[in-house]
């Protein structure tokens, strides 16, 4: 073969192995004759190449290494704990928090107190030769009335519970000075503080004194707070301190030092709200505590309780029979109690099981578990109340609030210091638990204010309307009409 023609032959056979590794090499989408020459071809086989080794993973952001077997990173230590934590901070901090913690721990407070008034009064009730479900059925009656006059508290506007404090005041000190009139008012375990109404019935207008000093003192604060006269303490004593006395000296009438401390401890409240200097505040408190031992000194009735403190013996004449007894039914529960209706001291061994000693039935039959969640519901009644006085604009709302949560947390303190023989035996009950129609129905409208108070915040007042079906169709018609021809 001539030079020239086998010189041709080796140039088409090196152009037909130059196609054929192209072909190899390049992708389908990429497909297409390569330029000739070594280069491109090295270049484009030494990128084609697969790696030597594994590839190393890249760590995620934040610098936390990835977990082995190439999976999930793991989360650091706490990281649970601080996601709960900043869950439960959020669901604090929501608009509705103070609305459903006073309505759900107030109606769960006076349904397990139903349940513990059946359980703690049957046996009361047939010594008495009633019925076993007598205290039951008035405590039940009283407590639809009180839902009642809760819905229509909570359904008020603002300005008509103001409107409301001048006629409340002025009926309930009506009403207290008939008790002390002969033929009206009738005397109960010593004290002369019940008007009778008939049949079974009975009422106490002390209790709704409370509600009085609240609505009308708040109602008056709010107004020198508007013209700036607080800050001279003659306005801030005068009449809020007189009318105060005047209604404790009516209680006091009749025996009843129970109800004053409780009244006593909502004036000093509604005075440490309305910022009275610390002198002043000083004065008063040492004023109360001047009176207050004085009526002890002069009453042995009260002496002994004092003196039953801590007591572990009924003591000479069985003097502290019934703190020492509340003593045994709390020790006696357990970490979970008896069992329902399984209590011991309701007996006999107990007085008042149903009324002052409610908490130690509970304790007895519901062990540390029951009072615990007793407890805990008040906690969270008197932290949404707090809640509500701290967070509102309107010092009406900040003074009313304050006070009813300053009465049903000390009142609930008072009684259960008494049963844990911390404190001495005021015969106070416990709010919304114990029997006594008289203090229920106060205290349940006191509830409905300060619900009607949580919904009145602007906050929580658009979150309550972004619930309401009508207002979230439209929301979301809104939101569709807004979206473009495009959007799908």
């Amino acid at each position: 073969m001539p030079a020239d023609e086998s010189s041709a032959a080796r140039g088409a056979d090196r152009s037909r192995a130059t196609a054929a590794i192209s072909r190899a090499l390049t992708p389908p989408l990429l497909a297409g004759p390569l330029p000739a020459g070594p280069g491109p071809l090295v270049g484009l086989a030494l990128r084609s190449r697969p790696a030597a080794g594994p590839r190393r993973p890249t760590a995620p952001r934040g610098g936390r290494p990835p977990a082995p077997g190439g999976g999930e990173p793991r989360p650091g230590r706490g990281a649970g704990v601080r996601r709960a934590y900043e869950r439960a901070r959020r669901a604090w901090d929501r608009p509705l928090t103070a609305y459903y913690l006073i309505l759900g721990s107030s109606l769960l407070i006076t349904v397990l107190g139903l349940v513990m008034v059946y359980s703690a009064s049957m046996i009361k009730a047939l010594e008495l030769a009633r019925p076993g479900t007598y205290f039951f059925r008035k405590q039940f009656i009283a407590a639809v009335i009180g839902a009642v006059l809760m819905l229509l508290a909570s359904r008020m506007p603002v300005k008509l519970h103001r409107a409301l404090a001048y006629p409340l005041l002025m009926g309930t000190v009506f009403l207290m000075v008939l008790v002390q009139v002969p033929g009206i008012g009738m005397s109960v375990n010593g004290n002369q503080n019940w008007i009778y109404l008939g049949g079974p019935f009975q009422l106490q207008p002390s209790e709704f004194g409370k509600l009085a000093l609240i609505l009308w003192g708040a109602d008056l604060l709010a107004r020198k707070q508007d013209k700036r006269l607080l800050a001279q303490w003659k306005h801030m004593l005068v009449p809020l301190v007189p009318v105060a006395f005047m209604l404790l000296g009516l209680i006091m009438l009749g025996g009843d030092m129970g109800t004053a401390i409780i009244l006593t401890a909502i004036l000093f409240g509604l005075l440490w709200l309305a910022g009275a200097p610390t002198r002043l505040f000083a004065g008063v408190l040492a004023s109360a505590g001047l009176i207050g031992v004085l009526l002890i000194k002069t009453s042995p009735n009260r002496m002994s309780r004092l003196g039953c403190i801590g007591a572990s013996e009924p003591g000479p004449g069985d003097s502290c029979w019934q703190a020492v007894h509340g003593i045994y039914a709390l020790a006696s529960g357990g970490w979970f109690g008896s069992g329902l209706g399984a209590s011991v001291e309701k007996w006999g061994q107990l007085p008042e099981p149903h009324t002052d000693f409610i908490f130690a039935i509970t304790g007895e039959e519901l062990g540390l578990a029951g009072t615990l969640s007793v407890l805990a519901l008040f906690a969270a009644l008197g932290y949404a109340g707090i809640r509500v006085a701290g967070r509102t604009e309107d010092p009406f709302v900040r003074y009313a609030a304050g006070g009813v949560t300053t009465w049903i947390t000390a009142q609930a303190v008072i009684n259960i210091g008494a049963v844990l023989g911390l404190l001495p035996i005021a015969g106070v009950p416990l709010p919304l638990f114990s029997y006594g129609g008289s203090a229920l129905l106060p205290t349940m409208f006191a509830v409905g204010l300060m619900i009607a108070f949580a919904r009145d915040d602007p906050a929580a007042r658009a979150a309550l309307a972004m619930r309401r079906p009508g207002v979230r169709w439209k929301t979301m018609r809104r939101r569709v009409m807004k979206r473009s021809s495009g959007e799908r």
